[in-house]
């Protein structure tokens, strides 16, 4: 059978991309609509979730309005020269969106380029005593020097975190003074003229980042913490409930709880950045100079720690391993156990969280843990019961086990979390609250019912309340 070959001509081939562009020419007006639709919604998205970006932007525009005049003005250019714009790159490449970013990068160019300025001009006068010869290989040398020395003491940890701007604005500006210098008589003059514009346009970015519509580093991280805190607690709250429901109750969809605390494990990079900028903000707000910023990193490492056990509970929500069979009557006494340790674990953070958002000391999440120990104790009661364990088969057990186990190991990073976040209150000399925060379960058990009289008995100590009592029943013996 003979094959038949179709062989497509130029002309079909030109009639089809001819197509093909008219479609294409068809099509372009509507997809620049779509395009312009979308990117206008999730503008209006992106503004409405966080205004100060917005006002970040316009305080950016602004900063470059009040530099760019050095250029307008002819009194000003003519005191500056060419020079001028140097203002402008540095607003640009200074404005940060945090008050602390901007300072650290702001005091790093500043103080870099006065001292790199200085020792450019002193390498180019050592120089030129050298004679016409002499003056390059030591301003070669110089350069080789000064960069390798200051290029290694990047790589140091402490100064990568804090300095690394200013020691790269360093080399750069000591290597444009010395070597600009070699071609340039006036090289003083242009060494001012850098420096005196560098200095105006980092403190006009500095002083708008601040006066203007400020957004602080500390207070983002101390939210960060103290959101990082509340996550923990409403899986812990979460999983009681969950872990409680019957295998034919269960939810094939994930719930939000299950989803928060995953965020916790990757916040290492972003807190400790931030306690870097934070470093460099003055006193504001309920934050004094001097503010325990590395408390707080001790304090995320702590709640990481927790987040990845957490992380092997959450495991055992699987729908497959809750299929497991496992003896009714020992599966009821660990979900009863394990519900009520659980609920007890998710109240301390949370607790916890309360206090550091507000800046204040308060004895409720040690409370809160001395109740989530006893109920960790009545656990391990039940895990210790050999009566309980010797009839059933290991393997079936094993998940309800675990559970158990990995609850009562969490009970230890929550109390140390407790512990740096009551130091992190004593650091930074936190008040103590006037009205503790109290459970409503709490509020209704300190009721006591006297004649037609209803009195809450809140805030009392036991010691006071025993001796209360004492004096009470003298009382009645002597009448």
């Amino acid at each position: 059978m003979a094959t038949m070959n179709v062989v497509s001509s130029p002309n079909n081939e030109t009639k089809g991309g001819c197509t093909r562009a008219c479609q294409y020419l068809k099509s372009l007006p509507k997809s620049v609509k779509d395009n312009v639709v979308n990117f206008t919604l999730e503008a209006k998205k992106l503004g409405q979730d966080d205004p100060r970006k917005i006002y970040h932007a316009l305080k950016v525009g602004f900063a470059i309005t009040v530099v760019s005049l050095f250029y307008y003005f002819q009194a000003l250019y003519n005191g500056f020269g060419v020079s001028a714009m140097w203002a402008v790159i540095t607003v640009v490449v200074v404005f940060e969106f945090t008050v602390g970013a901007t300072l650290g990068k702001g005091l790093n160019r500043m103080i870099s380029t006065c001292v790199a300025g200085f020792l450019g001009v002193v390498a180019h006068y050592l120089a030129d005593l050298s004679g016409e010869t002499g003056e390059p290989i030591l301003l070669a040398l110089f350069g080789f020097i000064v960069a390798s020395i200051l290029t290694f003491m990047r790589f140091f940890p402490k100064l990568k975190a804090k300095y690394d701007y200013g020691l790269m604005i360093f080399i750069l500006t000591f290597a444009l003074v010395a070597v600009s210098g070699y071609r340039d008589d006036e090289v003083i003059k242009i060494a001012q003229q850098r420096l005196a514009t560098i200095l105006i346009g980092s403190c006009i970015a500095m002083l708008i980042c601040i006066l203007i519509s400020p957004v602080w580093t500390g207070a983002e991280l101390h939210n960060l913490i103290a959101s990082n805190m509340e996550k923990l607690g409403n899986f812990l709250e979460g999983f009681g409930s969950e872990y409680m429901t019957t295998k034919d109750e269960k939810s094939k969809e994930e719930k939000s709880f299950r989803q928060q605390y995953k965020s916790v494990l990757g916040t290492k990079s972003t807190e400790e950045t931030m306690a870097n900028f934070a470093f460099w903000e003055p006193s504001h707000g309920k934050f004094k100079f001097r503010h325990p910023w590395k408390q707080y990193l001790k304090i995320g490492a702590l709640i990481r720690k927790c987040a990845y056990s957490i992380d092997a509970l959450n495991n055992y929500l699987n729908p497959d391993i809750l299929q497991m069979q496992t003896p009714e009557e020992i599966e009821e006494m660990m979900r009863e156990a394990c519900k009520k340790l659980s609920n007890e674990l998710g109240k301390v953070p949370k607790e916890a969280a309360i206090g550091l958002k507000k800046m204040r000391k308060t004895s409720t999440p040690k409370t809160q843990l001395a109740e989530t120990k006893e109920a960790a104790k009545e656990l391990k009661r039940l895990l210790q019961d050999t009566s309980v364990w010797e009839k059933s088969n290991l393997l079936d057990v094993l998940p309800a086990v675990t559970v158990a186990s990995i609850l009562i190991d969490i009970v230890d990073c929550v109390e140390s979390i407790t512990e740096a976040v009551h130091e992190l209150a004593s650091m930074a000399d936190f008040k103590t609250m006037d009205n503790e925060i109290v459970c409503p379960e709490k509020e209704l058990s300190q009721i006591v019912v006297v004649g037609d009289v209803t009195d809450i008995d809140t805030h009392v100590p036991d010691h006071q309340k025993v001796t209360t009592s004492s004096a009470e029943s003298e009382t009645k013996t002597s009448h």
